[in-house]
């Protein structure tokens, strides 16, 4: 069988690629690994509405949504300190929501198929499949070949067709981290917003640095579902070996911590589950976005902005996704200077640009001191300054304190901070 346009991932930008390609008239089909489009999908729990408006304005009317976020926290945390930096939003906005992934993907899979998309489940696609001339004419799963004029792999982080025809190389540790999450329903929702302090229906995104990752290059994170939260702990990959605390116990050590476990007493646990994240962005991209019959997508293509406190990846898949989609409509035919019009919509569009913006946001991120310096002294400094006892302190004797306890000199704090402005 033959079809205008195989996609390998039943993931975001798979998806909408799909959607909009059917709507245009082709013969789409989706390959998936995973029992049912989303069922291998995993994220912190956020997604960012201003790109969506443009590229899938559907959303707007069904998409599932948990809560809008309106609330957004930033603590840096030790065994036994805190220090917490919260930003609200008064008026109701909605501009960044929360959900889980597999529901978002499973309204996006329903768009697609309602568009005539055809998506086939548990299929491995082993290798993409070339001519005599090198141009990718279909995919292979086992003995079997699905011929297509255009492909588009969205396979995700883990890219292995992409490696196995030679266009990226095999993943390197710095380039990648591992999120481990789980997801703890509360009795109801209004013990959940008691307990964080939020207003009804009111959503609550939270980044937590230091002691999640024993001060290592990642963090912790909450997002607020309707009725649960989710609570994980991501880790560069490269410092897996340096960890004392396996990566899976990292969760249930933050769950347990004296400043989190009374927010999330007696949540059941509902989910758990853990995925390679790709944070290095840019920095992580295949040489070209295009190849004769082939476009790369959302994670595959490295597709993610991280800048340790914002991580947006679901966004930028959709917007990728649609942005292939038109290139495959507007190409004459599947080669790859037809198909080089895809890396100028990314470029003219907000992918590329934000992406190149950020660059050096990853080997920032992937400085230990930042995370350790800024953590210790920065909590250090705060209990120092609100303690009151025999000496009432001003705030330089509270800095200059923290420095002589933690041996962080304010010196280096200062030239983080500058660091942390410039790149993120």
């Amino acid at each position: 069988m033959k079809f205008d346009v195989a996609i390998v991932g039943a993931g975001p930008a798979g998806l909408a690629a799909a959607y909009k390609l059917a709507s245009a008239g082709f013969k789409v089909v989706v390959l998936e690994r995973g029992r049912e489009p989303g069922s291998k999908e995993l994220y912190g729990g956020r997604i960012y509405a201003y790109w969506l408006d443009r590229y899938l304005p559907e959303f707007r009317k069904d998409a599932p949504v948990d809560r809008w976020v309106r609330r957004e926290r930033v603590t840096f945390l030790t065994e036994d300190k805190a220090l917490t930096l919260e930003s609200a939003v008064v008026q109701k906005e909605k501009t960044s929501f929360i959900v889980p992934l597999v529901s978002f993907v499973s309204w996006l899979a329903k768009l697609a198929q309602g568009a005539g998309a055809k998506i086939v489940t548990e299929v491995t696609v082993d290798a993409l499949v070339k001519d005599e001339k090198g141009r990718v004419v279909g995919v292979q799963s086992g003995p079997d070949v699905l011929q297509a004029d255009y492909v588009i792999d969205a396979e995700g982080v883990n890219r292995l067709l992409l490696e196995r025809a030679g266009i990226v190389k095999k993943l390197e540790p710095e380039l990648v981290a591992v999120g481990v999450k789980e997801v703890l329903k509360f009795e109801n929702k209004k013990t959940l917003e008691e307990r964080l302090g939020l207003e009804e229906d009111e959503g609550l995104a939270w980044a937590i640095a230091g002691y999640p990752t024993e001060y290592l290059p990642g963090g912790g994170f909450i997002y607020t579902y309707k009725d649960s939260l989710a609570l994980g702990v991501v880790v560069y990959l490269k410092n897996w070996e340096r960890l004392k605390t396996p990566v899976y116990e990292l969760v249930e050590k933050l769950r347990l911590h004296p400043y989190i476990a009374p927010l999330v007493k007696g949540a059941a646990l509902q989910e758990y589950g853990g995925h390679m994240t790709p944070v290095a962005g840019i920095n992580m991209s295949p040489p070209r976005f295009y190849y004769d019959g082939l476009l790369i997508v959302g994670d595959a293509a490295g597709f993610l902005l991280h800048t340790g406190v914002l991580i947006r990846g679901v966004d930028f898949a959709i917007a990728s996704g649609v942005l292939a989609a038109e290139a495959v409509k507007e190409a004459r035919s599947p080669s790859a200077e037809d198909l080089s019009v895809y890396e100028k919509k990314l470029r003219s569009s907000f992918i590329l640009p934000q992406l190149e913006k950020f660059r050096k946001a990853d080997k920032l991120l992937g400085d230990e001191s930042l995370f350790r310096d800024l953590t210790l002294f920065s909590t250090e400094a705060s209990y120092r300054y609100f303690n009151i006892d025999e000496n009432h302190r001003t705030l330089l004797e509270a800095l200059r304190e923290a420095s002589k306890k933690t041996g962080v000199s304010m010196l280096k704090i200062m030239i983080n901070i500058i660091r942390m402005v410039r790149s993120l």
